[in-house]
């Protein structure tokens, strides 16, 4: 979208915006159009949404700035912004589901959550030895391109942590890392064909390789489960 396009789309809500003040929130680093080869700015609507937030903020709320910068942060990293000004963002409540057909990686906000090494110690509530260990068995680790860590790292780390009670080590979790890469891989196996079709043609096969791995990942995770709850049903447990 242009900026007029932009300024019709919050004039309604925000009669007081202006081009002059979309450019001063552009100068401050609180949203970043595209540019177009002319250097004309282009907005998408993940901008404008920010933008929405950020006359919203200073309207209802009278947050300056800094505030509101350090809350924008906070949700690019998929954290929720504190009510009080200087206080820490909250982590939301996450919940891992299996990829099943038609759905997302995870559902909640696992694959968004992006936490540093204190953040995801605090939420866990576990001692930093456990996330070492961890680290050096290779059941956890920080997200590609990281100092972060996830959603996923953080529910890995409290499942650890449940074990740990039990008196079940790092070095233990190992076999459950080395299964789940095995599974992946396998899921990969078999989808890459369509994927390699998809990349010489349309995205519809792209999709499609998705949703056959989000498929082979779902039956895996049912496959395990029914395997465990038969051996135990075997043992009498």
């Amino acid at each position: 979208m242009t900026i007029g396009e932009v300024m019709a789309i919050l004039s309604p809500d925000f009669p007081e915006v202006s081009v002059s003040k979309i450019r001063f929130l552009e100068e401050q680093g609180l949203v970043e159009p595209g540019r177009t080869a002319a250097g004309y700015r282009k907005f998408s609507s993940d901008d404008v949404d920010r933008l929405r937030y950020v006359l919203a903020a200073q309207r209802d709320h009278y947050l300056p700035l800094k505030v509101i910068r350090e809350n924008l942060q906070a949700l690019d990293r998929g954290l929720e912004p504190s009510e009080q000004p200087g206080s820490a963002p909250r982590v939301p409540e996450i919940a891992l589901a299996p990829p099943v057909a038609g759905a997302g990686r995870f559902d909640g906000h696992a694959a968004n959550l992006r936490l540093t090494r204190t953040e995801l110690l605090r939420e866990s509530g576990v001692e930093a030895a456990l996330l070492d260990a961890l680290e050096g068995y290779g059941v956890l680790s920080p997200a590609p391109g990281g100092p972060w860590y996830d959603g996923e790292a953080l529910e890995v780390l409290r499942a650890a942590a449940a074990l740990a009670a039990h008196g079940i080590e790092a070095r233990h979790l190992r076999m459950f890392r080395t299964a789940a890469d095995r599974e992946v891989a396998l899921a990969e196996q078999v989808a890459a064909p369509l994927q390699r079709l998809g990349q010489r043609s349309s995205g519809e096969s792209a999709d499609r390789a998705d949703q056959v791995a989000r498929e082979i990942a779902a039956a895996c995770l049912r496959l395990h489960t029914a395997l465990v709850a038969g051996a135990l049903g075997r043992s009498g447990r």
